[in-house]
């Protein structure tokens, strides 16, 4: 694909963390769909209007607010669509720490291209840098001493799997599976339609032997009852396919404000040194994280770092020539 091949040869030193693999995304192709979105049938009629064609212009991105700065490779892909004479110096990498007033990069070129394409750039900025800034809270929140990795889930915006994935990288967290295809995650309404946690397993490795298809599988769980049962099924089978073992809610959170990882901490005993990953889901907060990181599970999944993210505040602030 055109834009994977264009992120290996071209010269990209302020954005060096790779974007999450996908067989079909297209990031070109999101974005002149972005750009087509708010042309709609006419353009920028009001930037047509008001700016000559002639008119240069330098802008300055500045953050407003706090936090990690991400997305700025996809704002120089924006540009690029809208007026490849527009030219963007930043002054800060992807990943970096910014606070307010602090200038991020600085555009030069066409006024008209740098108005058409202002809103478009600054959306994707804004967001991933929202996702990166709560990401990297998480992940300092956990803290040092534990094996626990911050993962996020599939609770993204649709058309921006990838866009919000890989700005969790850049925030320092790691991708679970990137859609349905990369991986087997076999569910509650999985296990319901099945007829029981042994029968989607076996079906599941049936279906992969078969058709000659190898990819991770996780089991959820969200009972002891439940965990004694995948195990069960684990260790009835010389070559169980199963690799991972998803403990659902086995966090509560108690009247007081405090958490009870009890649950959570039964479960992993009871998988103790099996070759299979545990993976903790559910009442994953800033205030609960490091007590679950603490009890020794490899991951911790959560779709609050990509779904109820605050936007990172930057503005762009032009100045015609």
């Amino acid at each position: 694909m055109q834009w994977r091949d264009d992120w290996q040869t071209r010269d990209h030193g302020y954005a060096l963390i790779d974007p999450p693999p996908h067989p079909t995304y297209d990031l070109y192709q999101v974005v002149a769909d972005a750009l087509k979105e708010d042309a709609g049938d006419y353009g920028d009629i009001t930037t047509l209007s008001t700016v000559p064609e002639s008119t240069t212009a330098t802008a300055s991105f500045v953050a407003k607010s706090d936090g990690v700065v991400a997305g700025l490779y996809v704002a120089d892909v924006v540009f690029s669509q809208v007026d490849p004479h527009v030219k963007v110096t930043w002054m800060v990498n992807d990943g970096d720490f910014v606070k307010p007033g602090q200038t991020l990069g600085i555009a030069t070129g066409p006024a008209r291209g740098i108005l058409i394409g202002e809103r478009i750039a600054l959306n994707y900025m804004q967001r991933m840098s929202g996702i990166a800034t709560q990401t990297a809270s998480m992940v300092k929140a956990i803290g040092c001493c534990t094996r626990a990795k911050l993962l996020d889930t599939r609770k993204t915006v649709p058309g921006l799997r990838l866009l919000d994935k890989w700005a969790v990288k850049i925030g320092g967290g790691e991708n679970h599976r990137i859609g349905l295809y990369d991986m087997v995650m076999i569910k509650d309404n999985h296990i319901a339609a099945a007829g029981g946690l042994a029968e989607a397993v076996h079906a599941v490795e049936k279906y992969m032997r078969e058709k000659g298809v190898k990819r991770p599988v996780e089991v959820e769980t969200r009972t002891i009852d439940e965990v004694k049962e995948a195990l069960e099924v684990i260790d009835s089978a010389k070559d169980s396919m199963v690799t991972r073992i998803m403990l659902d809610n086995m966090v509560k959170k108690e009247d007081d404000g405090s958490v009870d990882v009890s649950m959570l901490e039964e479960a992993l005993n009871l998988i103790g040194d099996r070759d299979v990953e545990t993976e903790a889901s559910g009442n994953v907060t800033m205030a609960s994280v490091r007590q679950i990181a603490k009890t020794g599970v490899q991951f911790i999944s959560t779709g609050a770092i990509t779904h109820s993210v605050t936007a990172l505040d930057i503005s762009l602030i032009i100045e015609t020539k």
